[in-house]
């Protein structure tokens, strides 16, 4: 038993040695880098962000009274692809792995904050943002997260925070085995 004390003290200091020696910095290369903004512009506060993975290029982003904007470029240019849509705030986005054109947007900013903006339930695209299709949770009023299957995109599940300010039967965490059709609390 003393011996692995000892290891481990050992072993222990070794590590700590090597996190606390960070390597230099090259000035003139730090130097020459430079902040640059790209967008997207009139977002306002971001909530949440997606991506693929087999698609690096792609991403989705999504913000509180801004919608949501998609970039097939690595972030370079951002097109807004949700304004059509009867709310603006949303507070989850996700896609999905298994078929990265199904993406899931639940609407409403998700915080409670003094300004908070609410939003009217589920939105689903089957063609990677170009439309979409309200599936329900309307009175949810507050969406904070959303999690699609990895391996079936008709499998998800929604947590909603509901009325802000009072009682709310859409308030929990639902699931959908149909692609939004149904939702089970």
């Amino acid at each position: 038993m003393p011996a692995l004390r000892f290891l481990f003290f050992a072993l222990t200091i070794l590590f700590t040695a090597r996190a606390s020696c960070s390597p230099s910095a090259d000035e003139g290369f730090a130097g020459a880098l430079r902040w640059r903004n790209v967008g997207p512009f009139r977002g306002g506060r971001t909530r949440a962000i997606a991506g693929i993975p087999s698609q690096p290029n792609v991403f989705y982003m999504a913000q509180v009274n801004g919608g949501v904007f998609k970039t097939i470029d690595y972030g370079r240019t951002w097109q807004p692809i949700f304004d059509d849509q009867p709310t603006g705030s949303v507070g989850a986005i996700a896609v999905s792995v298994s078929n990265p054109e199904i993406v899931y947007v639940g609407s409403g900013e998700g915080l409670h904050r003094p300004d908070l903006s609410i939003g009217d339930g589920i939105y689903k695209s089957t063609d990677a943002g170009k439309t979409w299709t309200h599936l329900g949770l309307r009175d949810g009023q507050q969406v904070a997260q959303l999690a699609v299957d990895p391996r079936n995109p008709d499998r998800f599940f929604v947590a909603v925070a509901g009325h802000p300010y009072g009682p709310n039967e859409e308030r929990g965490i639902f699931r959908s085995l149909d692609g939004g059709k149904t939702f089970d609390k």
